[in-house]
């Protein structure tokens, strides 16, 4: 089975190809080897905010490079002015390489991006990567489930639209499921307090891990009664991820991964790979 499925022009139309690629929750060791060899064929990477220096550090040095990310009231391109560039690019005959944090298709506004490809005709493929959810869940020592904990997961956004927070919270108190909760930081007494009111117990289990999978991970657990004092005492920031749980307090036990130089972890070699 082939697994080089390279960037390719159509000759008669004269357009190039986007690929939206998943590039992981941060540690480039992540990376998919369908996802490196693109990184290292493509005309031009258009990036995003949670998409990390030592992932962009992978890509060839004479791609063209394009910031559009995203971070709390600070947007580099609205989404309507990234899916014209990626329609643009791709006309002009280019080769797109969309390289995205996490997966493409998980909070990533993939969806959204491709449907305006394939509205203008644009040939697209769709790559997916690590999730966040996965990759800083494992990180952390946190299985998302457990025969005797958890039986299902559910993702949510924690994003505050014009200052609100709509969120089906029966749904987020039932019983033997991990939580996962992306953009959350900000909304987080707030989730806390709605959780509580809809009848999870103050002592029920949270975390809050900044920057999962890098040398910069940091993780903060507690309660829904403590947590966001303890997020503020700790000064954490975005990006981090909130899981909650009853799976949550065996990071304890299971945490295996220590922070540290690069110089000091073991690494499989990638030497060849885009041959």
């Amino acid at each position: 089975m082939n697994i080089h499925l390279s960037f390719q022009r159509d000759k008669h139309l004269h357009v190039g190809h986007v690929f939206l690629v998943g590039a992981g929750p941060g540690d480039p060791d992540l990376l998919t080897l369908r996802a490196l060899r693109l990184m290292q064929e493509a005309d031009v990477v258009v990036y995003d905010a949670l998409v990390s220096d030592d992932v962009m550090n992978l890509v060839r040095k004479e791609a063209e490079r394009i910031y559009v990310g995203k971070k709390s009231g600070n947007h580099a391109l609205p989404q309507e002015e990234i899916n014209a560039l990626l329609i643009t690019l791709a006309q002009q005959g280019r080769n797109v390489l969309r390289l995205k944090g996490g997966d493409p298709f998980i909070f990533g506004r993939g969806g959204e991006e491709v449907e305006a490809l394939a509205a203008h005709g644009v040939p697209f493929q769709v790559i997916p990567g690590i999730s966040a959810a996965n990759g800083i869940a494992c990180y952390a020592g946190i299985p998302l489930t457990h025969r005797q904990y958890a039986q299902s997961v559910l993702y949510v956004t924690g994003h505050l639209c014009s200052g609100k927070l709509d969120l089906d919270w029966v749904a987020l108190t039932r019983p033997r499921q991990t939580v996962v909760i992306y953009m959350g930081l900000s909304a987080l007494p707030v989730i806390c307090e709605k959780l509580i009111e809809h009848g999870l117990p103050s002592s029920h289990p949270i975390a809050v891990v900044q920057h999962g999978t890098t040398v910069e991970q940091r993780i903060v657990s507690g309660t829904l009664e403590t947590i966001a004092d303890q997020v503020t005492a700790s000064k954490l920031q975005s990006p981090s991820l909130i899981l909650l749980g009853n799976v949550v307090p065996l990071s304890e036990c299971l945490g295996w991964y220590a922070p540290v130089k690069d110089a000091e972890l073991p690494s499989l070699s990638v030497v060849g790979v885009a041959g």
